[in-house]
């Protein structure tokens, strides 16, 4: 029995400026970018799309805010633990280091909704980037 999804061909817009093809984080002295990459006893949960330090971040397709994302237990990563749920065309994804400008409402493609969290500070050396997580945790590359 198969499930259809009416995400099957949903592509992400634009994330973030100055990365207007969604190019990937691949690899760096912190680890690599894709979905399932290994983080020592665990695995990369999502997908990292390059974002620049305060760059826009906006949103990738119709989407509605559903609250904040607390990325970290750890107090020294204050200065990125943030992030957004959001839901639109069927996919529902967070979205970590990213400041929103707000957590709740409706956001049109191509609106910004918020600016890069200033990854460099905890990570230095880093690919900065926006992490991309499915609500389910299944792989959002299809989408990319």
């Amino acid at each position: 029995r198969s499930v259809l999804c009416v995400c099957d061909g949903v592509k992400f817009g634009q994330l973030c400026s100055g990365n207007s093809l969604n190019t990937r984080r691949t690899s760096d002295s912190w680890g690599q970018g894709h979905h399932g990459a290994s983080r020592g006893t665990r695995e990369h949960q999502g997908l990292d799309i390059k974002c620049n330090d305060g760059a826009t971040v906006y949103a990738p397709f119709d989407v509605t805010l559903h609250g904040k994302v607390t990325v970290y237990t750890d107090a020294n990563k204050a200065a990125i633990n943030n992030g957004i749920n959001l839901r639109g065309q069927g996919l529902c994804f967070k979205l970590f280091y990213v400041q929103p400008d707000r957590y709740y409402g409706s956001v049109s493609k191509g609106q910004r909704i918020g600016v890069m969290m200033p990854m460099q500070t905890v990570y230095p050396g880093i690919t900065s980037h926006v992490h991309v997580q499915m609500c389910g945790k299944s792989d959002p590359t299809p989408y990319f």
